[in-house]
């Protein structure tokens, strides 16, 4: 069955706002909906980690506006994005909320979705693919393994007040796999604290840079030696840290590098 031909069952209100994650980055990576969301904005207030390709999708007479942040340098605070969102909202306009990865998934996500619902506006969540997940699978990174990985968990290395306190002991523990987001600038802290609490020096552990993309990059090392190799390669794009055993199945896998999808191709499947 071609896309073209499945059913759109849900109504688009001309006054709504679209939380939508626009997933790692590729952009044959999004799911319909927010596709079919996309090609009807009015108004597309978008983050540094959605991609030209991704705002190709967008209508051409749609206002667009970055609101993008990094580490210490945001183009708008948190609260001026939330009133942003409501002011085009209430004037009748179609606004969607684009975001890396998913919105929920340490987005900032939650808070948007709440400043929304306070100003009594209708508002749909449209999920995307984590970035965990998206990257893991595109890096050859079994997020989980029956043998080697029986949880996972998703942390962020970043809150109001810095790095949050999160349960190392946990965190350190065997057979886990866990992705911190947000993590880079203190990579090395975070080796140090899991180390200190049992982790063993040699746990695999990876870098995942640009995730996704074409130009992705994959740094691996362990807890030992990450943070050296990583100050070697000196990443500048996005970056996702992956620890755990499972990461070690990498070099039995083979990359997903031939099977990229091509964001050219994604207006031909859709009209197909």
């Amino acid at each position: 069955m071609s896309l073209s031909i499945l059913p759109s069952a849900r109504p688009l209100p001309a006054a709504q706002v679209y939380l939508v994650g626009a997933g790692p980055g590729d952009a044959e990576l999004l799911t319909v909906r927010a596709v079919r969301v996309l090609a009807v904005a009015d108004v597309v207030i978008y983050d540094r980690l959605v991609g030209p390709d991704v705002l190709d999708l967008v209508r051409a007479d749609a206002e667009r506006l970055f609101v993008g942040k990094m580490r210490g340098r945001h183009a708008l605070s948190q609260d001026r994005i939330n009133a942003l969102l409501v002011d085009r909202a209430r004037a009748g306009r179609r606004v969607v909320r684009l975001k890396g990865g998913d919105p929920f998934v340490f987005g900032r996500g939650g808070e948007e979705a709440l400043a929304v619902a306070h100003a009594g506006l209708p508002l749909e969540i449209v999920p995307g693919i984590t970035a965990a997940s998206g990257c893991g699978a595109f890096a050859g990174i079994p997020l989980s393994h029956r043998d080697v990985a029986h949880s996972v968990v998703f942390v962020t290395a970043q809150s109001r007040a810095g790095m949050p306190p999160l349960d190392w002991q946990a965190l350190a523990r065997p057979f886990t796999t866990v992705v911190v987001f947000m993590g880079l600038a203190v990579l090395a802290e975070i080796c140090e604290r899991l180390l200190a609490h049992g982790a063993p020096p040699d746990r695999p552990t990876a870098v995942v840079e640009n995730g996704s993309l074409p130009e992705q990059r994959v740094i691996e090392g362990t807890l030992a030696s990450i943070a050296g190799r990583v100050r070697e390669a000196a990443p500048a794009g996005p970056c996702l840290i992956v620890i755990g055993d499972a990461v070690g199945l990498r070099r039995s896998l083979s990359p997903n590098d031939e099977l990229r999808p091509r964001a050219s191709d994604l207006e031909t499947i859709l009209t197909s």
